[in-house]
């Protein structure tokens, strides 16, 4: 005859969190969520609508921080934003930007204005002038390190749409012109 066990509790909600840590251009809107699928969104011509700062960027003189700078200003993308509402609640929402860090309280502040879903924003950190698809290529790698794994994303650049499917993530093109 065996000893009896502890009390049995009956089942528990813990959920085990990413307690990896990760750098500073991560930002967790609430905090740290549960390793596990997630589903990848672009915000430039994918979530907002960047139509009206593309002017900073024509040719002969691109004016990249007067571009990144007006970005709290952009309309949402209503048809891509109901997507996403639409999204399984099990799915984690990573914002993925190749954005400057530095306009992160725009970013922010854009987000609870239009009050989209999302569990992190990825930004570009400070110093990183990799191309997007470097940037993006290796955040994918960095996700998959700490426990969520993409399953989709939602890209305007073409560039970024290869590399996702060269990454193994099925990826939506979404036509925003900027790449025209």
């Amino acid at each position: 005859m065996s000893e009896p066990g502890p009390p049995d509790d009956g089942p528990t909600d813990a959920v085990e969190l990413i307690d990896a840590p990760v750098p500073e251009h991560w930002w967790w809107r609430t905090g740290p969520v549960a390793p596990g699928p997630c589903v990848v969104f672009d915000m430039d011509g994918v979530l907002s609508d960047a139509a009206g700062r593309q002017h900073y960027l024509e040719w002969p003189q691109r004016d990249w921080d007067t571009f990144f700078e007006a970005c709290g200003d952009d309309e949402l993308i209503d048809e891509v934003a109901t997507l996403l509402s639409l999204l399984d609640d099990d799915l984690r929402v990573v914002l993925l930007t190749a954005r400057p860090l530095r306009v992160r309280p725009h970013t922010l502040g854009w987000l609870e204005r239009y009050r989209l879903r999302w569990d992190l924003l990825i930004m570009r950190d400070w110093g990183d002038y990799s191309a997007s698809r470097r940037f993006k290529q290796g955040v994918v790698a960095h996700l998959r390190s700490v426990g969520l794994e993409p399953k989709l994303a939602f890209e305007d650049d073409r560039r970024n749409v290869e590399m996702f499917h060269a990454e193994g993530v099925p990826c939506i093109y979404i036509h925003s012109g900027y790449y025209d």
